[in-house]
């Protein structure tokens, strides 16, 4: 989990939903948004998404909209 004083590191974190797409693997599970990092304090509530229950492996933050996708391989034992 990120520092929650990211404002104090304002250069250690990207800024929070700030892509609007957003390309993952079995490695990145489970999805929440924002993402461990990305500030928090400038950003949404955290939301954990289901994405491996999405039968297309696309997901949207029902924040920011970012869309999320599952893409095929990069699980823990590949």
């Amino acid at each position: 989990m990120p520092n929650p004083q990211t404002a104090l590191e304002p250069g250690r974190y990207t800024p929070a939903c700030r892509h609007r797409r957003v390309r993952l693997t079995a490695a990145d599970l489970p999805l929440c948004c924002p993402r461990p990092d990305e500030a928090l304090w400038n950003a949404h509530p955290r939301v954990y998404l289901p994405i491996e229950d999405a039968p297309d492996g696309r997901i949207l933050c029902p924040y920011c909209s970012t869309e999320f996708i599952l893409e095929e391989g990069g699980g823990h034992g590949a």
